[in-house]
């Protein structure tokens, strides 16, 4: 996704959010190169549940083969017909792909000035694309046009897969990673809602 034209000065927690939400786009949107496995390993937490969930993922980074990561997201995600999981809001919100929610967030997009990235095939509805756009709007766009995109397009459905990839059967890796999205979506979820509503 090409990013806003026009950035408002970003301060320290929200390049923090910007980064977990890059963080998710990149585990999400295809597998974990060695680089990433190794980049992950160094993560550190903390005692809160997110921290806690952030060593995790770095104990199972340190553990994983860039081999391994390819299978287990290709069980996960892509499999001989179906991955174990289905990563689109359309799905989980009307059990079809390319139905009205991927509509919506194509709609949304226009207005805020994103542009598909040439080669890219994924619907727009794809988790890691939805994140890209949160990292992209939590670098400079208002808090009222994050919350709306967010309480929107992710609120919704993605706390839910991430929950579902935390018990996927092929999920090794992948579980951490499920619970750190479901964390820090309810963070998210938790600090939108001490701002006022914005128009539905």
């Amino acid at each position: 996704m090409a990013a806003l034209a026009e950035r408002a000065m970003v301060d320290d927690a929200d390049r923090l959010r910007a980064q977990a939400y890059t963080l998710l786009a990149q585990v999400l949107a295809r597998p974990p190169s060695r680089a990433l496995l190794t980049a992950f390993s160094g993560l550190t937490g903390d005692a809160t549940p997110l921290g806690r969930a952030l060593d995790a993922l770095a104990d199972a980074a340190r553990s994983t083969s860039a081999d391994d990561a390819e299978r287990e997201f290709n069980a996960l995600f892509i499999g001989v017909v179906r991955g174990e999981l289905v990563p689109y809001g359309s799905y989980y919100l009307s059990g079809c792909l390319n139905d009205r929610p991927l509509a919506a967030v194509r709609g949304d997009l226009r207005v805020l000035g994103f542009e598909r990235t040439p080669g890219v095939a994924e619907p727009e509805d794809h988790v890691a694309l939805l994140c890209e756009v949160m990292a992209a709007l939590a670098e400079g766009a208002p808090l009222s046009t994050q919350q709306r995109f967010f309480e929107r397009h992710l609120a919704p459905w993605a706390g839910g897969f991430f929950a579902d990839l935390e018990h996927a059967a092929a999920a090794r890796l992948y579980r951490p990673v499920g619970t750190v999205g479901r964390l820090f979506l309810g963070i998210e979820r938790d600090a939108f809602a001490l701002i006022p509503r914005t128009s539905p």
